[in-house]
């Protein structure tokens, strides 16, 4: 997979997406940005960081990803893979669902998808560095460089979503002391049931993450 390293930028997401639709990109490709403008989050949120934080987006093919992988669950299934990378080299972070990365109870990152044409853009923000009011630093010391290359081969494993949403189902029990944004409301996530799609299920009606 190449990879890219740039000084600036407004978004690396919004680049990617640009990229995908003009058929710029015709195999996997990372871009990382050391500084962030303009970054965007879930719901159309703004994700505010600073420089010596990561910015990172991947733009991938649907024929590179695991055949059994839901396009409604792209979140949740890179999220679990980047946090299995960060624990591995001694983080404490968890999954909140469906797509934020946690300490304790506070976020240090966030994982949010898009789907082009053929292509998967998977964009990442981790506060690695510096933390706005009310969110976590990430507790290792990591390389952006070195990082970014460590999320590229956990990618491209392909793990299949079976393996990923076994080892998830037990990790999704943290999440039921928060709630979910859903159409305008927070749904309390001890009253739902995960099913093997990565859906919700609350009140006899399924509900897709879709970030």
């Amino acid at each position: 997979m190449e990879i890219v390293c740039i000084d600036k930028i407004d978004s690396t997401h919004l680049f990617m997406c640009k990229k995908a639709r003009k058929g710029d990109i015709d195999k996997p490709f990372a871009l990382y940005a050391l500084e962030q403008t303009g970054g965007v989050g879930s719901r159309d949120n703004s994700w505010q960081s600073q420089r010596g934080n990561l910015h990172l987006s991947f733009c991938l093919k649907r024929e590179n990803l695991a055949p059994d992988l839901p396009l409604s669950s792209l979140s949740i299934y890179f999220a679990f893979l980047f946090k299995e990378v960060l624990v591995a080299n001694g983080s404490c972070v968890w999954l909140k669902y469906p797509n934020d990365l946690y300490l304790d109870d506070k976020k240090v990152g966030g994982v949010m998808s898009a789907k082009i044409n053929d292509f998967i853009i998977i964009s990442t923000g981790i506060n690695t560095k510096f933390a706005p009011f009310n969110a976590a630093t990430l507790d290792i010391n990591v390389d952006l460089a070195d990082l970014v290359d460590k999320f590229a081969k956990e990618i491209e494993k392909n793990l299949s979503w079976k393996e990923i949403f076994s080892k998830y189902m037990i990790e999704f029990q943290k999440s039921k002391n928060y709630s979910f944004h859903y159409d305008g409301k927070e749904v309390p996530l001890d009253s739902v049931l995960l099913c093997d799609d990565g859906s919700i299920l609350f009140q006899n009606k399924r509900i897709y993450s879709l970030r």
